[in-house]
C-alpha cells in the first residue's frame, strides 16, 4: 500500500506547495466506480483539473490503441506512462473502474487485456483520479492511495515521482513503437542504479553500460518539484545528481526519460505565461542526458550494441546516436534502422576466393571492437590489407598505431569517434564484379557456352580473321574519337574519371544561369545532370592553350583524381573540349564555412568541433596519405564546403602543389588569400605543406570565436587582429573573453583552451615550430598534449 508521503521534508515542502497539486486535490472531478472509457477513432480520455495530463486511449502506428497518460495542453501530445505497452488494445476496447475498484481493461469480446493490481488491504476503492502531476491514482475515502501510476513507471518519470528499490524504466522499441525495447535503468534492490541493455527479446539483461560514481549505495531516485533529479542514499543524503540547476516544475513542463535508443534524457518544455520562459522555444529541450555518448559507452557483451549488427554507431550534431550501415551493406529492414546490416554483394568464397574481385572502403574513426580473430603488430596498413584480402574469413580489418585487428562477421558494437582514432577497412566486392559468383552452377552453365561458341566460332578461319579485322577497325576509331574529344592531351587520358561534354554541361547548368560563385580564373554553376544528382559546374574562363588556367585546370584535376577522403569534395569528372575547360564536382548543397559561420546565429560549439577535426582530417590526409603529397596553398572559410549534416569538405585545389614523395618543399610565385597567407611566401623561402598549417591555424581560431581575422568595427582596438587579441588572452589567462557569448563553449573550457593552444601553434611566424597536420590531429583527438606556445613572432623577432 502506497500513502502521500516523501523521503525528506523539503521534498514534501515542494510537493504541497504545487499549485497543481492543491488543484488537483481539491477540485478535480473523481472518477467514479462504474466509470468507463471505449477506444475509438481519436482520443478518449479523462483529464486532469488544469489540464495538463491526459488517461485514456491514444491511438498508436497502426491503428490499434495504447492506454497512456499523455500531455495533454501543449502541442507535442507526449505520453509518459501505459498499460499495455507490449499488447495494444483494438478499436472497441473499454476501460472501466469495476464496482470492485479495479481498473481493467478489456477488448471488444469482454477478455481482459490489463488490469490494476495491488495487494490486499482493509481499505476498499472507492473512486480513481489523475492528478495535475501526471499520477493516476485509485483511492480510498480518506483519500489514502491503494494503488497509483507512479508506482509502474514505463519508461518516464516524472517530477515528485520516485523510483523506489526494484523499480526499472524500460525503453520504447523505437520513436512510434511503444513495446518494451532494448535497454534498462534499473534502480537495483541491492542499492546500484544502472543502465543496462537487454538480451531483445527477452528482457534478459546483458550488458550495464553507465553506473554513477558513488561510495554509497543508493535508496531512491527522486525527481523533484525544483527541477532536479537525483539518487538518494537511506539516510536522505545525495549520493548523485544525475540533473541539476534546471528550472522548476512550476515554470516548466518536465520529464525524464529512458528513450529508445539507449540514452536516459531529462527534457523541459516551457509552460504558457511570461517571465523567463517566454523566450523559449515551445518545444521539448535536452537539459541533461545519460551517457554522454552511447555509441562508446556501450562496448561489450552477448548483443550487438548501441546498434544491429554490421552497422556502426554515430553521433548527429544534436548529440543523438543513429545508427548507418557502412558502404556495401543495406539494412536488414529498410523500415527499422536498429536492426543489422547485412552485405549488399556476395561474400569471399573459400571455395574461389577471387582476391581480384575485392577491394577495401576506407572509413577514419571507426571499429568493430568485440569481433577480433586476429591481432598482428608492428605491421602497416598495405600488410593489414593484403592480409585481410586473401583471408576468406576477414571481412573487415582495424588497423591502428602499428596494429592490425582482423575482424569476422557479424561485426558487432560498432561506433565511429574521433577518439576511437584509426581506420576500418571494410571488404567489399568491386562493383564491376558484383555479380560474380552469386550462383556457381550459373557461372558454370555460362562457361559452358562461353566454351561451346569459342568452338563454334573457331571451326572458321575465315570467321576468326573476319572478326578480328573488324576489331581492329572499331578500336582505331574508338581511339581517334577519344583523343578528338579529350583535346588530344594525354595527361587527361590519364585520368580516371568522367568526361562530359560542353554541350551535356551547358545542358545540366540550363545555360549557365544559376551562379554560385567566382574568383579570378573561374566561376561556379549550379546543374542537375540526367539522372537527377545535383552538381557544382567549376568553368575556367580565357584559357589559353599552356597558359596560367590552364596549368591551374590540369593541377585541380590532377589533385582531385589522386584523392579520396571524405573530407574532400568529390570530382565527378570535367569537360576538356576545344577551348572548353570544367570541373564537375558534387554538390554541397550548405555553401561554405564562411556563409555558415560569419552570420548573426552561431553554430553550436559541437557542430564547430566537428568541423575543426574534418578539415584536419582532410589536409592531414593531403599532406601524408595521398600517393603524391598535395599542399593546399588557399585553406580558408570559403574553401570549406558543408555536406547535407554539416560536414566539413575542403575545395577548390587551383593553387595546390604536388610534391614528388622524394620532395619535401617547392619554390612558387605567392599565391593564397589575405589573411590566411604564410609568412614564408613573403620571404621568398621555400614552401611545405606547413603553409596550410598556418592558414589552418587562422581558421581554427576564426571557428573557435566565430568571427573574422580582421575586423575594422570592433569596441575594443586590441580585438581587430584575431591572432593578436587570441594570443593576449591566452597569455593573460582570459581564454574566456574569447567565447564570452557561447554558452555551450563556455562548459567545455578545457577544450577551448587546447584548441587556442593549437591554433597558435600553428600560426607560429618560424615554419619548423609549427607542427605537422598529423600531429594537429592528435592534438585536437587530445591524444597528444599540448603544451603553451610561444608568441607566434617570436623566433623571427630574436633572429633579427
Amino acid at each position: 500500500m502506497a500513502s502521500l508521503c516523501f523521503p525528506f521534508p523539503s521534498l514534501l515542502l515542494l510537493f504541497l506547495l504545487s499549485p497543481s497539486f492543491a488543484v488537483a486535490q481539491t477540485t478535480n472531478p473523481n472518477i467514479t466506480l462504474g466509470k468507463s472509457l471505449t477506444a475509438h477513432s481519436g482520443d478518449s480520455f479523462w483529464s486532469s483539473a488544469s489540464g495538463d495530463f491526459a488517461f485514456g486511449f491514444r491511438q498508436a502506428l497502426g491503428g490499434d490503441y495504447l492506454l497512456a497518460i499523455w500531455f495533454n495542453k501543449i502541442d507535442d501530445k507526449t505520453v509518459v506512462w501505459s498499460a499495455n505497452r507490449d499488447k495494444l488494445a483494438p478499436e472497441g476496447s473499454t476501460v472501466v473502474l469495476t464496482k470492485s475498484g479495479q481498473l481493467v481493461l478489456n477488448d471488444p469480446a469482454g477478455k481482459q487485456i490489463w488490469a490494476s493490481t495491488f495487494t490486499a488491504t482493509n481499505q476498499s476503492v472507492s473512486f480513481a483520479v489523475l492528478l495535475d502531476n501526471g499520477n493516476f491514482i485509485l483511492a480510498a475515502n480518506d483519500s489514502e492511495i491503494v494503488w497509483q501510476s507512479f508506482d509502474y513507471p514505463t519508461d518516464t518519470i516524472l517530477p515528485s515521482q520516485i523510483l523506489n528499490k526494484g523499480k526499472k524504466l524500460v525503453a520504447s522499441y523505437s520513436e512510434t513503437n511503444y513495446s518494451s525495447g532494448r535497454f534498462e535503468f534499473s534502480m537495483q534492490t541491492d542499492g546500484n542504479l544502472v543502465l543496462y541493455t537487454r538480451n531483445f527479446p527477452s528482457d534478459v539483461l546483458s550488458t550495464d553500460y553507465w553506473s554513477p560514481n558513488t561510495q554509497s549505495f543508493g535508496f531512491q531516485v527522486v525527481f523533484n518539484l525544483s527541477g532536479s533529479i537525483v539518487l538518494i542514499a537511506e539516510n536522505k543524503t545525495i549520493l548523485n545528481n544525475l540533473s541539476s540547476n534546471n528550472p522548476t516544475a512550476q515554470t516548466f513542463y518536465q520529464r525524464a526519460i529512458l528513450e529508445h535508443d539507449g540514452v536516459f534524457r531529462h527534457y523541459i518544455y516551457p509552460r504558457s505565461g511570461t517571465g523567463r520562459n517566454s523566450s523559449w522555444p515551445k518545444a521539448w529541450s535536452v537539459s541533461k542526458f545519460i551517457p554522454s555518448n552511447i555509441c562508446l559507452a556501450i562496448s561489450e557483451g552477448s548483443d550487438s550494441g548501441a546498434c544491429g549488427f554490421n552497422s556502426y554507431c554515430r553521433l548527429g550534431d544534436d548529440q543523438k546516436p543513429f545508427c548507418t550501415c557502412p558502404d556495401g551493406y543495406v539494412l536488414l529492414d529498410p523500415n527499422d534502422v536498429t536492426k543489422s546490416c547485412k552485405p549488399n554483394f556476395v561474400p569471399q568464397s573459400c571455395a574461389y576466393p577471387e582476391i581480384d574481385n575485392f577491394d577495401f572502403v576506407s572509413m577514419d574513426n571507426t571499429d568493430w571492437p568485440q569481433s577480433d580473430y586476429g591481432h598482428y603488430l608492428p605491421v602497416n596498413e598495405d600488410w593489414c590489407r593484403n592480409e585481410c584480402l586473401k583471408d576468406c574469413f576477414c571481412a573487415a580489418a582495424i588497423f591502428r598505431d602499428g596494429n592490425c585487428w582482423k575482424k569476422k562477421f557479424p561485426l558487432s558494437f560498432g561506433k565511429m569517434d574521433y577518439s576511437v582514432g584509426g581506420k576500418a577497412l571494410i571488404k567489399i566486392r568491386r562493383s564491376n564484379s558484383t555479380l560474380q559468383s552469386q550462383n556457381l552452377d550459373k557461372n558454370c552453365n555460362n562457361k559452358t557456352k562461353i566454351v561451346i561458341g569459342s568452338v563454334l566460332l573457331g571451326s572458321s578461319l575465315f570467321l576468326n580473321i573476319l572478326l578480328f579485322l573488324l576489331t581492329l577497325l572499331i578500336g582505331h576509331r574508338f581511339s581517334r574519337r577519344k583523343l578528338k574529344f579529350n583535346g588530344e592531351d594525354p595527361f587527361i587520358l590519364g585520368v580516371n574519371l568522367r568526361a562530359f561534354s560542353y554541350e551535356a554541361l551547358n545542358k545540366a547548368t540550363k545555360g549557365f544561369k544559376e551562379q554560385l560563385g567566382s574568383g579570378a580564373f573561374a566561376t561556379v554553376y549550379k546543374g542537375t545532370l540526367d539522372d537527377n544528382n545535383l552538381v557544382a559546374v567549376k568553368k575556367l574562363e580565357n584559357i589559353a592553350k599552356g597558359g596560367s588556367g590552364e596549368n591551374e585546370f590540369k593541377v585541380e584535376v590532377s589533385a582531385i583524381a589522386r584523392s579520396n577522403h571524405k573530407n574532400l569534395v568529390k570530382l565527378v569528372g570535367f569537360c576538356n573540349e576545344g577551348e572548353h575547360r570544367m570541373l564537375v564536382y558534387e554538390f554541397m548543397e550548405n555553401g561554405s564555412l564562411a556563409d555558415f559561420l560569419f552570420k548573426p546565429s552561431k553554430p553550436t560549439w559541437y557542430t564547430r568541433i566537428q568541423l575543426v577535426l574534418g578539415i584536419a582530417r582532410g589536409l592531414s590526409y593531403l599532406h601524408e596519405e595521398c600517393s603524391t603529397q598535395i599542399i593546399h596553398c588557399d585553406i580558408k572559410p570559403q574553401n570549406i564546403l558543408l555536406d547535407d549534416s554539416y560536414g566539413a569538405k575542403i575545395a577548390d585545389f587551383g593553387l595546390a602543389k604536388l610534391l614528388k614523395k622524394d620532395q619535401t618543399r617547392t619554390m612558387t610565385a605567392i599565391r593564397g588569400t589575405k589573411g590566411y597567407v604564410a609568412p614564408e611566401w613573403f620571404r621568398s623561402f621555400p614552401i611545405t605543406v606547413k603553409v596550410d598549417v598556418y592558414s589552418f591555424g587562422i581558421l581554427l581560431l576564426e571557428i573557435i570565436c566565430c568571427r573574422k581575422n580582421f575586423e575594422m568595427e570592433t569596441e575594443d582596438e586590441d580585438e581587430m587582429i584575431l591572432s593578436d587579441w587570441v594570443y593576449d588572452c591566452m597569455n593573460e589567462k582570459e581564454i574566456e573573453k574569447l567565447v564570452r557569448d557561447d554558452e555551450e563553449a563556455r562548459d567545455d573550457m578545457k577544450r577551448v583552451e587546447r584548441f587556442v593552444k593549437i591554433g597558435i601553434w600553428c600560426i607560429q611566424e618560424e615554419p619548423s615550430l609549427r607542427p605537422s597536420m598529423k600531429k594537429v590531429v592528435q592534438m585536437l583527438e587530445g591524444a597528444v598534449e599540448v603544451s603553451t606556445p610561444p608568441d607566434p613572432s617570436s623566433f623571427i623577432s630574436a633572429i633579427k
